[in-house]
């Protein structure tokens, strides 16, 4: 074949790869501005056989999506100046929440500055980028983040500062005596050399707010402790309904047993769902029939997120603490009990693969393909085999990444914050949820073929 051809030729030949393709937008400054992703055909029949699972965390595995809405809101509010909800009520989950979830940050940024740079205060979000910078260059744990950090206090010619961080470091971690110690000096000697910083650069400043506030929360769960501004009643890491009884059974782990979990596995669909779930004539029967299959036969199972691995293996753990004590209270005997929570000790125990925006790019994050073909390709599963894959999501730009990467059953499980995302890429738009796959599709397994 051909290494360069006209585009008529492309054009023929790009047409020969799939009958549906996905328009993706490349973040500013990215050349080309639009690409075109082939999907692979959608198939919307039960499996024959299954061989592997690819699922999302944020959102589909976990409640984490409303903490990176959170982060994102927050930085609109801090670089405009705009805490007071009195005075900005947040944004929109109608307008602002399908295009802030399931991109990569890069991409959330670039639609909150595009549609509230109008009320961007300069001086905020110069001011609001160093102190986000210096919480990272003193008290920061991911490395790779660190160094994004200094990238960026280098381009905007603040080496001032950042010889002033690594130097107060020495004598404090804590961010806000060291900001105290400041002198106007270093101050003015930021920012030099252009009056306001370009549209990609305030991207990059915005999306370094976004994380330090994103990881300042990450550290006061792991230390156990309230987090100033968020509400500390409710749980900012749960488990999905559903997600625990899931991966039990498609791990093989619950056998005839799987039958005393229904009565929980229809209270969960409620809860996901909002409604109540319809008696159903032997579903006992055919639920221990693909239990007993998944104890000979486990499928594989991979974790699939934009978020870096740092925030990953924070939010996984801490799910698995919790998923651990939920098996407590199921209604199974207790020697399934221990093997069940100790399967459930450790996320590594449970998921073959763990895919995080660390094994990539933040420019080719969802709606890309790359974290699912990373996650194919470590689970090593062969092209041949990719109509054996079912994948969760529970955005628009998750699905479009899982048919992009050859995966044809795409499963969407939308929650609240999802709602207004077109998920059409989706096989199967399960409303109630991870329950919804084990009692209504009976983990979209041909039950016959399991005899």
């Amino acid at each position: 074949m051909k290494k360069f051809i006209n585009k008529e030729d492309a054009a023929f030949l790009f047409s020969k790869q799939a009958e549906t393709f996905a328009v993706i937008k490349n973040p500013e400054g990215i050349f080309p501005p639009f690409e075109f992703a082939p999907l692979a055909d959608k198939r919307d029949m039960p499996l024959r056989q299954l061989k592997a699972v690819v699922c999302d965390m944020d959102g589909t595995t976990t409640t984490t999506e409303g903490l990176c809405i959170h982060a994102l809101e927050y930085m609109v509010r801090m670089i405009s100046g705009r805490m007071d909800r009195r005075e900005w009520k947040g944004l929109d989950p109608l307008k602002d929440y399908p295009h802030i979830i399931g991109n990569s940050t890069t991409r959330h940024v670039e639609y909150l500055i595009e549609t509230y740079g109008n009320r961007i205060i300069q001086d905020e979000l110069k001011q609001s980028f160093l102190k986000s910078a210096l919480w990272f260059l003193l008290i920061g744990r991911d490395e790779r983040r660190n160094s994004e950090v200094r990238q960026n206090l280098t381009a905007l010619n603040c080496k001032a500062f950042l010889f002033f961080a690594e130097t107060i470091k020495k004598q404090t971690h804590d961010p806000e005596i060291a900001w105290n110690e400041l002198t106007d000096d270093v101050l003015k000697s930021c920012f030099t050399g252009s009056q306001s910083p370009s549209f990609t650069q305030t991207v990059k400043m915005a999306v370094d707010i976004y994380y330090q506030r994103y990881h300042e929360i990450l550290a006061a769960i792991g230390r156990h402790e309230a987090v100033p501004g968020l509400d500390s009643s409710k749980a900012l890491i749960e488990p999905m309904p559903g997600i625990g009884i899931y991966l039990a059974l498609i791990k093989g782990l619950l056998g005839d047993e799987i039958e005393k979990l229904i009565p929980l596995l229809k209270k969960e669909y409620e809860k996901k769902s909002g409604d109540t779930y319809p008696e159903e004539e032997g579903i006992s029967g055919h639920l221990i029939q693909l239990s007993r299959h998944f104890e000979k036969f486990p499928a594989q199972i991979a974790i699939v997120t934009s978020s870096i691995y740092y925030e990953a293996r924070i939010v996984m753990t801490k799910v698995f603490e919790i998923l651990k004590q939920d098996v407590e209270a199921w209604p199974v005997t207790q020697d399934r009990k221990i093997r069940i929570q100790q399967a459930f000790s450790t996320f590594e125990n449970i998921y073959d693969a763990f895919i995080t925006a660390s094994d990539s790019n933040e420019i080719r994050l969802k709606p890309h393909r790359d974290l699912y073909s990373i996650a194919l390709h470590q689970l090593g599963i062969p092209k041949k085999d990719f109509d054996k894959v079912i994948g969760f999501e529970d955005s628009e730009s998750g699905t479009i990444a899982i048919r992009a990467a050859g995966i044809g059953f795409c499963c969407a499980v939308p929650f609240h914050e999802t709602k207004g995302h077109d998920l059409n890429a989706a096989s199967v738009i399960l409303q109630g949820g991870v329950p919804e796959t084990i009692l209504k599709y009976k983990a979209f397994i041909i039950i016959e073929d399991l005899v």
